[in-house]
């Protein structure tokens, strides 16, 4: 009990967006919109992506593919049934219906994402009934923290860009 009380306890949904955030800091030092995502499985990480658009001039490099096909590629199974991912900004459509095809188990989120979100913003993905598999997801997981990187980089962009 005693070292319970030295020492600040994280929860796991914190530790793991703390990793993600890892992930966001390494898009946006390469000049991409700084969101990161990673997939955990067993309590571990497995795989790790963060946006490469800009790079790699396709849309299709979000920061939640790129995890999730790592993902894939390390189980040898498109099937990530007993996964979470953990991503600091909600998942876009297109994002949120791999995390849905991808059978992920929880999807985590930090910042909402008002314009693109479709989680919980604007389309709600997850919500649509007639789709066969259903994701657990919670938002708002160090929320000021994924808000701040974003924020952030787009303010240095104005800054540039005058």
């Amino acid at each position: 009990m005693l070292e319970a009380t030295r020492f600040k306890l994280i929860h796991s949904d914190e530790k793991f967006m703390l990793e993600a955030l890892k992930e966001a800091r390494k898009a946006g030092k390469k000049g991409e919109v700084p969101v990161g995502a990673v997939v955990v499985k067993d309590g571990k990480v497995i795989s790790r992506g963060h946006n490469l658009t800009e790079r790699k001039q396709t849309a299709l490099v979000h920061a939640e593919m790129a995890a999730l096909a790592k993902a894939s590629k390390k189980l040898k199974s498109w099937r990530l049934n007993d996964c979470d991912l953990y991503v600091t900004l909600e998942p876009c459509t297109m994002c949120a219906g791999a995390v849905i095809l991808s059978r992920i188990r929880h999807l985590v989120y930090g910042a909402d994402d008002p314009k693109a979100g479709a989680v919980d913003s604007t389309a709600r993905v997850m919500e649509n009934g007639k789709l066969n598999h259903r994701v657990k997801a919670t938002g708002g997981i160090l929320r000021e923290e994924c808000s701040r990187i974003l924020s952030g980089f787009f303010r240095e962009i104005r800054k540039k860009a005058k």
